[in-house]
């Protein structure tokens, strides 16, 4: 009978050709995971120039952060150490910030502080800044950031992570499969290896992880991984004991795997029932528990709504695994063994509809909770990421739409071939008989009998050998009957397409969990851009919102300091109103103010040039250093507002 599905082959390339173009798009612009703890404050500030040395350095994290008395270093202008070496703890209430003490007697010059941490998360984030004592120095301290989560050792981290995730779902996807869909399955040797293979993978990939924490949070150096004390500190903290409790569920998963494909297999199918629902029950909570550790120590553990937000975790990754495993197990069970249940097919179709549906619902409150805004989705890494993510889960819809009308065409036109199949299996594995020994017999002079004939050893090895060509004629048979079947061949076609989407999917996401989210990048941004602009050799160009409390008197102002170092400077002001359009606001006045040198405030009264810009020349900055931008905005009599910045004059 004809397919009924329109233009499969066309459909197929262009799925293929769009998953394809889109991880390559992935892979090649993909960044460095980056950790999801961000400094908002240092004290002293970067660059700044404090007269006498302070008494500590500390820094002030977004979120908790794990740090030890190796986590933060101060080192003079030579490289030595300028700390005493013993962490300091200042977190009050929501504030989480930590510090070293420093050495009596420091002389003057530029410091160099170097810190690294891991954030609540379980992900690391290191840096470097500088601020200089009476003035500033040369310094033989490199400013650039530690290598920390990255080289070798983060590449084998993200493989071991992305092993895990498939681990996961082949295993549990799989074993669901066999419980809910296709229970004969439990028998089926394809099948049996892909959960295992499922298994033993999470396993290995789980002790790797544990193993490799050690340099992936701190030296980088591969050789560590072997460190027992490192090993041991990575056991007290929450990574290390999730992945300890992923363990020793692991090893209850074993126990499930080996009821399912031992005593499980064997009964016959009115004898399942009961041990269906205990396993059912016992498998569901081992892959709960398992889904679990990944949410108690990654993205779902930290920022807001947290109680809700781990079970939703939990919730989107068993979605994930029922729907992506079993859709490897039901490709397993099309491609090597010789007939899948017409049934088995339609109620996986139906699971797996359900799954998409909470796994779409769990998704889009984690893209809310991960962005927080719209601007999120586009102007950070997090949200571009979700994007690629977004688009190949919609080829991946696609593929399964196909997938569901060719299971319909299924369920209508094709013949039962499930008990055929099923004698042929058995037939196929039954072992050979062992052969007798050769009987030694001494003639007499009667003829022989035909029962003497039809039980010589040579006849029954030729009745063994015809058996065993029968049965692979039988085998030979049955596939060319389901190779035959347009709606069978049409199904497998479109199931691999799934997979192969859905591996696409997994990289994504695996990538996703380790970048840092839109609303902290946001957050991060936000805060320090009220303190400071880096500027580095070009002109200095700052936006800062305003509201003068007033009718239409909502706006942002746009400045420029061209070339942005000491001495004259060419000053530009903007103002645009709510809408983004110019704002002819009645006055505008720019004041400098250099805090830590006590200069200014020096006003600067800009020329108006046209609706909503002005314009100073000569405007000067006598020194370098952390400069107080100051903009008063006026939208009426008796409206205005000053707004402030900071800038970093070179």
């Amino acid at each position: 009978m004809t397919a009924t599905a329109p233009r499969f082959g066309t459909v197929l390339a262009r799925l293929l050709l769009v998953a394809a173009a889109v991880l390559g798009a992935v892979f090649a612009t993909a960044a460095p995971a980056s950790a999801h703890a961000a400094v908002t404050a240092t004290n002293p500030k970067d660059g700044s120039v404090v007269a006498v040395a302070p008494k500590d350095v500390d820094l002030t994290f977004s979120e908790q952060v794990a740090m030890d008395n190796k986590s933060i270093r101060v080192l003079d202008p030579n490289g030595k150490r300028a700390d005493t070496g013993e962490l300091l703890n200042l977190c009050s209430g929501s504030i989480v910030k930590y510090g070293v003490s420093l050495r009596d007697g420091l002389p003057k010059g530029t410091y160099t502080v170097a810190w690294q941490a891991v954030s609540a998360d379980s992900h690391p984030v290191a840096g470097a800044f500088t601020f200089s004592i009476g003035a500033p120095s040369k310094t033989t301290v490199s400013l650039s950031s530690p290598d920390v989560g990255g080289g070798l050792v983060g590449a084998l981290y993200d493989t071991m992570r992305y092993a895990a995730y498939a681990g996961f779902i082949l295993f549990t996807g799989g074993g669901a499969f066999v419980l809910a869909c296709w229970q004969r399955g439990a028998s089926v040797r394809p099948v049996q290896r892909l959960v295992v293979g499922g298994w033993l993978t999470m396993t290995a990939a789980t002790i790797a992880l544990l193993l490799l924490r050690t340099p992936y949070t701190g030296s980088g150096q591969l050789a560590d991984a072997f460190d027992l004390d490192g090993l041991k500190a990575v056991l007290q903290t929450k990574s290390g004991a999730a992945l300890s409790s992923r363990l020793l569920l692991l090893s209850a998963a074993a126990l499930f795997i080996s009821v399912l494909f031992g005593a499980y297999a064997k009964r016959e199918n009115e004898e399942k029932k009961d041990l269906t629902y205990g396993l059912a029950i016992g498998g569901f909570v081992v892959a709960a528990g398992i889904a679990a550790t990944w949410a108690l120590a990654e993205h779902a553990s930290t920022g807001i709504q947290t109680a809700l937000a781990m079970p939703v975790a939990v919730v989107h990754l068993l979605s994930v695994a029922t729907w992506l495993g079993g859709l490897a197990t039901l490709l397993v069970a099309l491609h090597l063994t010789p007939a899948v249940e017409r049934a088995a097919v339609r109620r996986f179709s139906r699971i797996a509809f359900w799954s998409v549906t909470v796994l779409v619902s769990t998704g889009l409150y984690q893209a809310w909770r991960q962005l927080g805004s719209w601007s999120a989705l586009t102007g950070t890494g997090y949200g571009q990421l979700l994007l690629v993510k977004g688009g190949l889960v919609a080829v991946l819809l696609s593929a399964a739409y196909i997938s569901r009308r060719w299971t319909g065409q299924l369920s209508e036109h094709a013949a039962p071939e499930a008990e055929a199949a099923s004698v042929v299996e058995q037939r196929a594995a039954e072992p050979e008989p062992a052969e007798e020994p050769e009987r030694v017999t001494v003639p007499d002079d009667t003829t022989s009998t035909a029962s003497d004939e039809a039980n010589s050893p040579v006849d029954r090895k030729r009745a063994q050998q015809l058996a065993r060509q029968q049965a692979a004629m039988t085998v030979a048979r049955e596939k060319r009957i389901r190779d035959a079947d347009p709606q069978r061949s049409g199904l497998r076609r479109s199931v691999l397409t799934e997979a192969g989407v859905a591996v696409a999917v997994l990289a994504v996401a695996t990538i996703l969990s380790s970048t840092e989210p839109g609303r902290t990048q946001e957050a991060a941004a936000a805060a320090q851009s009220t303190t400071q602009v880096a500027v580095p050799d070009r002109p200095i160009s700052i936006r800062i919102p305003f509201d003068t409390g007033g009718k239409n008197g909502k706006g942002t102002v746009r400045l420029t300091l061209d070339p942005g170092r000491t001495g004259a400077n060419e000053l530009h002001v903007w103002t645009d109103d709510a809408e983004a359009k110019p704002m002819d606001a009645p006055e505008v006045k720019v004041a400098f103010t250099l805090t830590a040198k006590a200069i200014g405030p020096l006003p600067v009264a800009p020329e108006r040039i046209t609706r909503g810009h002005w314009s100073a020349s000569g405007v000067q900055l006598p020194m370098p250093g952390e400069w107080q931008v100051s903009v008063t905005v006026r939208s009426s009599d008796i409206d205005q507002v000053t707004v402030d910045k900071n800038i970093k004059i070179g």
